[in-house]
């Protein structure tokens, strides 16, 4: 049961696809109605605004910090085992979670363990759980990321499976029930059925779960009149704020202490949805307002916090399946089998060599292809921040 808690109901008289069409082009919605992206991913860089950026970045790095231990190194592991008439093989996929940890350290997993985690970490897992059944984070790879850990000494006490809505984890598969041992949290809940996301003093319910001294500010931008969305009391919905400030969520700013990232293999506009975006706005709140004037830069200032900079340990994109086209949500005709996983500690070479290859499947099956390097500047932007390799002359790209 999802105990209420979604998004927006069509409104009578009006079909699904009738409804997202009066929404605006650029904007998508899942199936639930949430508000996935808005004007501005996929499109020309933004211009300049204002933003606490500069504050992130004085902030002294320590040797844990992006682009972390292989800066510009992507490994692909590739078995078609792994998946095999719809059904997901886990004890594959262990094996190809394995063989891309060696890859990518030059170690056996448990030396990788050492290098990336401390065995008194509070180890967090974001997964992303949009567009169920088919283009989410896998729970099986999730499966060996938590045996890695329970067998080199992380209690499942200290392991967190986590995402910013809480409703979508139940839908993806993410339930204590299927992980017994380990906690499962949302950072907010969202109610389509009425005001029951608003508490007896007519805020937000989730506000508390929001940590207030940890922000990324964008002057003059606000949660109010946002395209893509009908009204500002949805915005407030399923953003919990709507002011210039953006706060992280309590559970990364004060529970854990490492981070692994593990995206889904998809892309949003011309540009795809996978690691930098899979945590640059699922960390925090109020995220809507970003997406005209920012797009994906504000996501890679985020990552510049240091309270995800200096924690993000191992970035993984699950391409088990790929979606080249009609993101972020699911959409069966564009869904493929790609039998892989990709590994990195810096998520922006990541997902420049994932945006190349989603690029390439785009015109093999005749999709539009915006080749523009505009498209990919948040990701030059990351480097020059000194976040992350991009350029082609570093990254180096391991088929292992």
């Amino acid at each position: 049961m999802r105990k209420g808690y979604r998004s927006m109901q069509v409104p009578a008289g009006f079909s699904r696809r009738e409804f997202v069409k009066s929404l605006g082009a650029a904007s998508a919605v899942t199936a639930g109605g949430l508000v996935l992206a808005g004007p501005g991913f996929g499109q020309a860089p933004p211009a300049a605004v204002e933003t606490n950026v500069a504050d992130f970045m004085k902030v002294p790095r320590t040797p844990r910090s992006l682009p972390g231990l292989c800066p510009g190194r992507v490994v692909k592991v590739t078995d078609k085992r792994s998946l095999v008439n719809e059904r997901f093989d886990g004890k594959v996929i262990d094996e190809m979670f394995r063989k891309g940890l060696t890859a990518l350290t030059g170690k056996n997993p448990k030396e990788s363990f050492r290098l990336l985690i401390d065995p008194k970490d509070v180890v967090g897992i974001k997964v992303n759980p949009v567009g169920p059944p088919l283009i989410n984070t896998r729970p099986e790879v999730v499966d060996a990321v938590i045996a890695w850990l329970v067998e080199n000494g992380i209690p499942k006490s200290n392991i967190v499976i986590w995402d910013r809505f809480d409703y979508m984890l139940t839908d993806a598969g993410f339930t204590r029930e299927r992980f017994p041992g380990i906690a499962i949290e949302g950072l907010q809940t969202m109610d389509e059925t009425g005001n029951k996301w608003r508490g007896p003093d007519g805020k937000h319910v989730s506000i508390d779960q929001f940590d207030q001294d940890v922000y990324y500010y964008v002057k003059g931008v606000v949660g109010k009149g946002v395209k893509g969305y009908p009204d500002d009391e949805f915005y407030l919905n399923q953003h919990v704020f709507n002011g210039e400030y953006s706060y992280f969520g309590k559970l990364v700013t004060r529970k854990l202490t490492r981070i692994i990232n593990v995206a889904a293999y998809k892309n949003t506009g011309a540009s795809i949805s996978m690691a930098t975006k899979n945590l640059g706005y699922g960390a925090l709140c109020n995220v809507g307002r970003l997406h005209a004037p920012l797009s994906l830069k504000a996501s890679v200032e985020v990552l510049a916090a240091p309270v995800l900079r200096d924690k993000l340990a191992l970035n993984i994109t699950d391409g088990l399946r790929g979606q080249y086209d009609g993101g972020p949500d699911k959409n069966a005709q564009f869904v493929y089998d790609n039998h892989s996983l990709y590994f990195a500690t810096d998520p922006f070479a990541l997902d420049m060599l994932c945006h190349k290859e989603i690029n390439a499947k785009r015109k093999e099956m005749g999709a539009a292809v915006n080749e523009s390097p505009r498209i990919t500047e948040y990701l030059r932007y990351a480097e020059s921040l000194g976040l992350g390799v991009v350029a082609d002359e570093k990254m180096q790209v391991v088929n292992a």
